[in-house]
């Protein structure tokens, strides 16, 4: 990290504000942001944080929630344990399903808000940065429609680019409303938007082949 970069996050407003709350991560704000536009938690409510690392989302996630709710967080990094009984964390890869069914047996499958902070390595060539922040995105999608309940919200932090619209009409099938929405704390030079899905249809109906009729025999 160059010198610069670290006097400028000193300087960062957000970056000071996370010091000063003791939030782990200036994203934190992000999340506060998106809740206090959309009301995405409520009290009581099962969470899951896909990315969670180093916590700062679950920080927020279990303060909006209550010490009735649960939070549960997914990263590959291990996260340092959050301070209340209603926080658990998992490392582990969403995209495997052994971390899938580990999720679904601690909270039985009926989760109320699914969110995902989850960013790929940046390579520094936006269109490959694009397609991998997609990809995890579908991972986040796909996770969310087996572990939803029907009218439970998912927000995914989403890279702008040509293959952003058509994967969001995807998400919009089974969701009742899809928003796009920049939090003030995103970085100006940032890509990043973040969908916010609410109103989950629930799960797929089981599709039947039709009975022949006599006529068809």
């Amino acid at each position: 990290m160059s010198k610069n970069w670290m006097q400028a996050r000193r300087r960062d407003f957000y970056y000071r504000k996370a010091k000063q709350l003791e939030y782990r991560s200036r994203a934190s704000f992000k999340l506060i942001q998106i809740d206090d536009k959309f009301h995405i938690f409520r009290e009581g409510c099962i969470v899951v944080d896909l990315g969670a690392a180093p916590g700062g989302w679950l920080q927020v996630a279990a303060e909006r929630v209550g010490d009735q709710g649960r939070v549960v967080g997914v990263d590959l990094q291990s996260i340092v344990p959050i301070e209340g009984e209603m926080v658990e964390t998992i490392r582990g890869d969403i995209r495997k399903q052994e971390t899938v069914d580990k999720v679904l047996y601690m909270t039985g499958g009926n989760v109320d808000v699914v969110i995902s902070d989850m960013s790929p390595n940046i390579s520094g060539q936006y269109s490959m940065d694009h397609a991998r922040s997609i990809e995890l995105c579908e991972h986040a999608f796909n996770f969310a429609k087996k572990t939803l309940v029907p009218g439970g919200s998912l927000v995914m932090k989403i890279f702008e680019g040509d293959m952003m619209n058509d994967f969001l009409k995807t998400v919009k099938d089974r969701f009742e409303e899809v928003k796009l929405f920049g939090p003030r704390a995103s970085r100006q030079s940032s890509s990043e938007i973040y969908a916010i899905a609410k109103g989950f249809k629930g799960p797929e109906a089981e599709i039947r082949p039709e009975r022949a009729s006599v006529a068809d025999r």
